[in-house]
């Protein structure tokens, strides 16, 4: 191969895995393997509680004050990804915080669009963005066996997520009424692995 041809090779790969990268931090694309987060010492996760406001806040709390945050009040160098099992947190200064979920609930996000969307598996709170911020929608739950376990009018955050507490263990659909437009979508909370960010439910 040509020097030339192998140096565009080699830079066209760095471009890939840099962007790769920054599409990462958005929204987390794919479920990940299995890893060990780094440790943390009990007084590291204190402060970063405490640095972002959150101290003595529940991980239902500190999620559902994240998730509503106005958009340009979100905290730039704060990550929080929503896992079936855990809220990961993740600051500037390499500070890492996990915490347990309810064990008899998952938080999943979703965000009904109608002409762009993004791929997401894992929600993050302080970068993700839908299309339809501040919109009134109608939200229906339905599990496997026909039972309605939510039926509710309410007003995506200014993200354009609207979060639901889901039970662990079903298998469910997801309808959403907006303006004149719905779309439903498949939803799972049995697994570790599952998504908890829903991008694809298209209201058409």
């Amino acid at each position: 191969m040509p020097r030339s041809t192998s140096q565009r090779l080699v830079r066209l790969i760095a471009v890939a895995v840099l962007t790769s990268g920054i599409v990462l931090t958005g929204c987390t694309t794919a479920s990940p393997g299995p890893a060990s987060p780094p440790a943390s010492s009990p007084t590291s996760v204190a402060d970063l509680l405490a640095d972002h406001g959150l101290a003595h806040l529940e991980v239902t709390q500190i999620i559902e004050r994240l998730d509503a945050m106005p958009v340009e009040e979100r905290p730039a160098d704060l990550m929080a990804s929503v896992r079936p099992d855990a809220l990961v947190l993740t600051d500037g200064q390499e500070r890492e915080s996990r915490l347990p979920m309810p064990e008899d609930e998952v938080y999943v996000a979703v965000a009904p669009y109608r002409d762009q969307t993004h791929e997401c598996y894992f929600h993050s709170l302080t970068t993700c963005l839908g299309e339809l911020g501040n919109a009134e929608v109608r939200i229906v739950l339905t599990d496997a066996d026909g039972d309605v376990l939510i039926d509710e009018i309410r007003r995506t955050f200014d993200n354009g997520f609207v979060g639901l507490w889901v039970p662990r263990g079903i298998e469910a659909t997801l309808n959403i009424e907006h303006e004149g437009s719905e779309g439903s979508v498949d939803l799972s909370t049995t697994g570790q692995d599952d998504p908890t960010c829903i991008t694809s439910l298209r209201l058409a």
